[in-house]
């Protein structure tokens, strides 16, 4: 099971819980400061740590997003269950789910949708910052210059997020992130029941926008 990285206010003290999904070369220790800089003192956060491969990245599956399923899918039940676990951590505290976020940058965003998308919602808000869903199979046919050269995916999912809000963010030209799979995710999403908001910002680059901390602050701080 992942190692938990905490931070912020202890979970059995705090009002409100965010679980941060860290990216592909990066640590636990790297996004905590994301949910720090909320200014929220009495939000307990956690972080899973993703395994380290022989290369020494560090990363929930060693490959784009976007790749063929088979590449992906050995590694993502044991990156659903780091998550899940993050979120049992504070429940177990006594935090409701209503009062936990999920909140991912770049790969650990398409993981944050996954989760919500494979296991259900109840959450305070799921933030996907850079990011999109992963899916459960290849469509098949040919690869797509919309999709940064990779093949169309079949999003199959059965879970309920009936209410849930998901905020989706990303630059236009995301050098990592096609704009075609996050609108196809926010489509999935709206299907699945969830409340959607995305926003798009001009240009090449691929990081938090400063709405996802007002939405992350907003959500977080409610009575």
């Amino acid at each position: 099971m992942a190692a938990l990285t905490y931070s912020g206010a202890e979970p059995d003290r705090a009002s409100h819980g965010l679980v941060l999904v860290h990216g592909r070369w990066a640590s636990a220790a790297s996004i905590l400061p994301l949910g720090e800089g909320l200014g929220l003192p009495r939000l307990a956060l956690a972080a899973p740590e993703a395994p380290r491969h022989a290369n020494g990245e560090t990363s929930w599956w060693p490959c784009s997003f976007l790749s063929a399923q088979a590449e992906i899918e050995p590694w993502l039940p044991a990156a659903l269950d780091a998550v899940g676990a993050a979120v049992a951590a504070l429940e177990s505290a006594g935090l409701p789910r209503a009062r936990i976020g999920i909140a991912g940058f770049s790969q650990g965003a398409c993981l944050a949708l996954e989760f919500a998308a494979r296991r259900g919602g109840g959450f305070a808000g799921i933030f996907a910052c850079s990011g999109g869903l992963v899916g459960t199979a290849d469509a098949g046919g040919p690869p797509r210059a919309e999709l940064y050269g990779h093949g169309e995916k079949i999003f199959g999912y059965a879970a309920d997020l009936s209410g849930q809000k998901v905020r989706i963010s990303n630059h236009a030209a995301d050098p990592h992130i096609p704009m075609a799979r996050v609108n196809r995710s926010a489509e999935v999403l709206a299907g699945l029941g969830a409340d959607v908001a995305t926003e798009v910002e001009p240009g090449i680059h691929h990081g938090v926008l400063t709405g996802d901390i007002r939405a992350m602050r907003a959500a977080l701080s409610q009575r």
